[in-house]
Order: C-alpha cells, then structure tokens, then sequence
C-alpha cells in the first residue's frame, strides 16, 4: 500500500505555480515516531498544500495530533492537543540551508511530517496552566491540599541576582 505522504512530484515540477493538496489521517506508527509522548495507534491529521516553484515545492498547512505525558510540576498525567504549522521548502538543489531536499519525482512527506510532530511536542508538560506543583519539603500535592511547610529563605549568595533579576521586572 503506498503511503499517503509520499507524493509524485513530477507534473508539479513541469509547470511552476501547480498546486497540490494532502488530507491524511496517520499514526505515529506510520511515521516510525517512536516517542512515548505519542500513542502509536493514535490518528495524526494531515493536511497539507503544495505548490511548485521554478526550483523546488513549498509545502505550507497543519499537522494534529494527542500527546500525554507527566507534568513537571506535581507528577500527575498531562495531556494535550498538539497544532503544527507546517511552512518548508524542497529543493532539487539545496540553495536555502532550511530546505528539504528534493530527490528524484517522489517526495516522502513523513520524515518533515515526523520532526514538525516531536519539535512542536512540550518536552515539559503541565497538567495545567495553574498547576501548583509538589511541597518540596512534605512532598504535597498542593493542588490537591495545603500544607504547612513554610518557605524557605533564599540562599543570600543569590542576593545580587535577585536584585539584578528585578531591575529588569520593573
């Protein structure tokens, strides 16, 4: 079965200003994404356009994918809805240090498709934006209750950076 990222290019090629559209719906399995934010069977959508220039394709639109992971804050599971924009350029001939390279009349969209997934993924996820984190004296949930634990002072070591850091706040 051909894959639906991989798109013949040669009569876009042929005539400049030609124009091309991809709706799929893939896996991360289908990617080879082996990231355990992503679940392999989970759809990733894709819909992208391309249009050919004189030197190349210039693929522009957005991928759409679930992610989970832990937050960084209190260690609970966190998830999300994961929006890429997607904006490259393929060259036959790499002038643009940012470009894809075109090889040959068929153009593999999954390895972009792939690295705009795991770039755009939180590394650091939050369970959500007001999440209170862990005590880190007691260990608490703060999100689920208080604690009494009081604040620590800051180490005075750190006292002209602190105030280095607030002349900028101001």
């Amino acid at each position: 079965m051909a894959s639906p990222l991989r798109v013949n290019t040669a009569e876009l090629l042929r005539r400049p200003g030609s124009e091309k559209t991809v709706d799929a719906v893939v896996t991360p399995a289908d990617l080879h994404l082996l990231d355990e934010r992503f679940d392999p069977s989970s759809p990733a959508r894709v819909q992208l356009h391309l249009e050919s220039l004189t030197d190349g394709v210039v693929v522009r639109g957005t991928v759409e994918i679930d992610w989970h992971g832990v937050c960084r804050r209190c260690a609970s599971p966190a998830a999300g809805h994961l929006l890429c924009d997607v904006h490259e350029l393929y060259q036959q001939v790499v002038t643009d240090p940012e470009a894809f390279e075109l090889v040959g009349e068929q153009l593999d969209l999954a390895p972009m498709v792939r690295e705009v997934i795991v770039l755009d993924a939180p590394l650091a996820p939050v369970c959500r934006p007001d999440c209170a984190g862990l005590c880190p004296q007691c260990g608490v949930d703060r999100n689920v209750e208080q604690c009494s634990c009081t604040t620590a002072e800051a180490d005075p070591r750190w006292a002209a950076l602190e105030q280095f850091k607030q002349s900028f706040e101001t």
